[in-house]
């Protein structure tokens, strides 16, 4: 910018100070403006679009969809019977259905109660209650009990409760529910008694009041019991992870039916119970077929059993 004087001789006009430097910023600040600009409308829409656009529809709720019943991966007794329920009886109230494995019990559980899934067949009464306590976001409820699993007391040294020798060591699951279960178990074997008065399906081994036989006890998981039944005297557990490790049946020295507080249930999502979907599906599950299915089927023999 300039201006002229008498001479006729141009002369620059001086700039406030900073003025050139004011201007540059105002000229590099515009597309900042711009770019925060369209930063916060694409979060504001994504925002929108997460908590009032469309929600994907659950399979539960959506007529002739398939309604997928999951279970952990590996279960061949479990897929079974759903595949069973798939072919033979699902037809009869309507519905598709199919198996789905999972990788655990967090995940499965939170597909069911999230709608991704129909429901899961694996957990029993206290197993649920034990989920559910450590996970009180989910929304999940027991429609039905389907079978008993096969439950009993294993040893690679001794045929019967009565031979096991004055402090033997015995292996229950190392979680709560099962562990419940496992001592039940040696209390109908008559090898322990637990405290009167108690709730025989939340008990630990604090609650045992008698134990004649100085039994030692020794909590571990699922597979890693039936892989340590050589270095044990007797441990306590499910059939079909002894089954998996190929350990004979006859190493199963005690197996009573379990009761009904150990009974594996159809579970579902609260949210999803009265959709005519998981309706069908619930009355498909209590068919008689299922039982008689369970009776009779070898794919199931010895791991899933009749109510």
């Amino acid at each position: 910018m300039s201006s002229s004087t008498d001479s006729g001789i141009e002369t620059p006009t001086p700039a406030p100070p900073g003025g050139s430097d004011i201007e540059i910023a105002k000229r590099r600040r515009w597309p900042l403006i711009t770019a925060l600009v369209v930063v916060a409308v694409v979060v504001l829409g994504v925002i929108g679009w997460r908590f009032f656009g469309p929600e994907e529809t659950s399979a539960n709720e959506t007529a002739g969809a398939t309604l997928i019943v999951v279970t952990a991966e590996g279960n061949a007794a479990e897929e079974a019977l759903v595949n069973y329920i798939a072919t033979n009886v699902a037809p009869k109230y309507g519905i598709k259905v199919a198996f789905k494995g999972l990788s655990d019990s967090t995940t499965l559980n939170r597909a069911v109660s999230d709608g991704e899934v129909a429901g899961t067949i694996y957990q029993h009464k206290l197993w649920l209650g034990q989920v559910l306590a450590a996970n009180p976001d989910f929304g999940l409820e027991a429609a039905t009990p389907v079978f008993r699993w096969g439950f009993g007391i294993w040893s690679d040294r001794y045929r019967s409760p009565a031979d096991l020798p004055q402090g033997a060591t015995v292996s229950l699951y190392s979680d709560p529910a099962n562990e419940a279960q496992g001592l039940w178990l040696l209390e109908r074997a008559g090898l322990i008694t637990l405290k009167p008065g108690i709730n025989k399906w939340q008990a630990t081994q604090d609650d045992i009041a008698n134990n004649p036989r100085g039994l030692q006890f020794k909590l571990l998981d699922f597979a890693a019991q039936s892989r340590s039944l050589a270095d044990l005297d007797a441990a306590v557990g499910y059939t079909e992870y002894y089954l998996a490790a190929d350990i004979d049946i006859n190493k199963q020295i005690f197996a009573p039916p379990a009761p009904d507080e150990f009974a594996g249930q159809l579970t579902i999502g609260t949210k999803w119970k009265d959709t005519e979907n998981i309706k069908k599906l619930v009355a498909a599950f209590k068919d008689p077929a299922v039982q008689d299915f369970l009776r009779t089927d070898p794919s199931v023999k010895n791991i899933l059993l009749p109510l």
